[in-house]
């Protein structure tokens, strides 16, 4: 059993990571960088946190095919609309601006109306793109693809995505549903919850070396959920994308609860917050930060994205020549055809036999076509099933598993892992719940079950966000 399922805390749907992006194919998990056509599988990553540092060590002749397995299609929706946001055109956004509706997206409860009509904007072209799928078996990005998931998949996405885009009348307050989780988490604690969060801060997250989070910005997430702020306005319109639903047993019945069930302890800031490489970041005066974690979050996303500008191109300009592009490598013909129906309800999918494909108008979606990468997106439960298909057998070059999914890892991951692959785990340092000996406990299962599934530890401290094995040799 993972730790996640353990504890109230990180709730029981992972929105985003619990430790800092890294680079998969950096020499912190192989001894020499790999290049070439390169294949990364992540399993529970939550969010695209690893995917956009991965692209920023790419030279220009690699290409990288990244595949994802989430638990829920909640969090693949999510993930789906970070890259698309990620992939907005700076003729459509401005690079800052992406940032800024980014993090809100990605960290905040609640956001700008003018995030929300963004957000809505996405999930509606998503939801024409994933329902192109259903009629062939393409996709409709060359970035984004997710036609390998089942067709009640898609559906389930379309279905989650016309939620985001016309969500209802009279929606639920998002600080009072914040309130009753902090309210359980905390118990007869709740009275004295600035002392706790205090505390988490102070003796848990500064002590585990992210001195960087500032007191007002974390206290401010833990009471509301709002964690970046970085534009004056109004937060308090739902985040569409962080809301979920979870079953619960009442009387003998099964009741369905749309709500927030995701981390209320750690925090968003843990991804792209604590580590820069620009060492004025962490410069102190008085012994106190002068830069929070939402500075250092921007400044990183920032140049994430423009790692992303300098090797993808617009579609809509890819039909013309372009000399001075620094990208001209690619693994896909990175053109985009979006197949939109005439207004189609919800309810059509592909049981409607008069939307054929031969039908629909074709347009091409204003996103970046980031040369040579591509993401693909698997089922839920496909993990069990990657060894029994040829394609897959010794194809990952890495593979990363989040805490909450480690308790999928089996001896078949060699048959699907190349033989000089790394295996890159996330542990729980940064489940403020679990005691020091619990938090031990689970990196010792966690070198057990990379044991069992024929790898060994390449390094490891007990300060480690993150353990790195390589597979053994035969």
């Amino acid at each position: 059993m993972s730790a996640v399922r353990t504890v109230e805390g990180p709730g029981c749907v992972t929105w985003w990571g619990f430790g800092p992006a890294r680079d998969l194919l950096s020499s912190d998990t192989h001894r020499v960088r790999p290049h070439g056509e390169l294949n990364i599988l992540l399993v529970g990553s939550a969010d695209p946190r690893n995917i956009l540092k991965t692209i920023t060590g790419l030279t220009d002749s690699d290409t990288l095919h990244v595949w994802v397995i989430e638990n829920s299609m909640e969090v693949v929706a999510r993930q789906l609309v970070l890259l698309y946001l990620s992939l907005l055109t700076p003729e459509n956004m401005s690079l800052h601006k992406k940032t800024e509706v980014f993090l809100e997206v990605f960290g905040n409860s609640e956001i700008r109306k003018e995030t929300e009509e963004t957000l809505k904007h996405a999930a509606a072209q998503l939801s024409l793109s994933i329902t192109n799928t259903l009629f062939s078996d393409s996709h409709t990005h060359p970035c984004l693809d997710t036609s390998l998931l089942k067709f009640k998949e898609r559906d389930e996405l379309v279905r989650i995505f016309k939620l985001w885009e016309r969500p209802p009348s009279v929606p639920a307050s998002v600080r009072k549903v914040w309130d009753a989780r902090v309210r359980q988490h905390l118990g007869t604690r709740y009275d004295s919850r600035q002392g706790c969060f205090d505390w988490d801060l102070a003796m848990k997250l500064h002590q585990s070396g992210c001195g960087v989070i500032s007191k007002h910005q974390y206290v401010k997430w833990r009471e509301s959920g709002v964690a970046f702020e970085m534009r004056e306005g109004l937060y308090q319109t739902a985040n569409q994308s962080l809301l979920s639903t979870r079953v619960f047993n009442h009387r003998r019945d099964r009741v369905a609860v749309r709500g927030y069930w995701g981390d209320i302890v750690s925090s968003p800031y843990l991804s792209f917050g604590i580590e820069t490489e620009n060492k004025d970041l962490l410069k102190k005066q008085n012994n106190q930060h002068v830069k929070t974690a939402q500075d250092i979050s921007e400044v990183n996303v920032l140049a994430l994205f423009e790692c992303l500008s300098t090797r993808g191109s617009s579609l809509l300009n890819e039909y013309e020549p372009n000399p001075s592009t620094s990208c001209s490598q690619s693994t896909d013909s990175l053109i985009t055809e979006e197949k939109i129906q005439n207004d189609p309800p919800a309810s059509q999918t592909h049981t409607e036999p008069e939307q054929h494909p031969a039908e629909q108008q074709t347009q091409v979606l204003d996103l970046l076509s980031v040369d040579g990468v591509k993401v693909t997106f698997l089922s839920p439960d496909s993990l069990k099933k990657l060894p029994l298909k040829k394609k897959y057998r010794n194809l990952f070059k890495t593979i990363y598993c989040s805490a909450s999914m480690v308790h999928q890892l089996d001896s078949s991951l060699r048959e699907i892992t190349a033989p000089d692959a790394a295996l890159v785990i996330e542990l729980a340092n940064f489940l403020l719940d679990l005691s020091k000996e619990q938090v031990s406990g689970f990196a010792d299962k966690v070198n057990e079950i990379a044991e069992e599934s024929g790898f060994t530890v390449t390094h490891y401290q007990s300060s480690d966000v993150y353990a790195v094995f390589t597979r053994k040799q035969n």
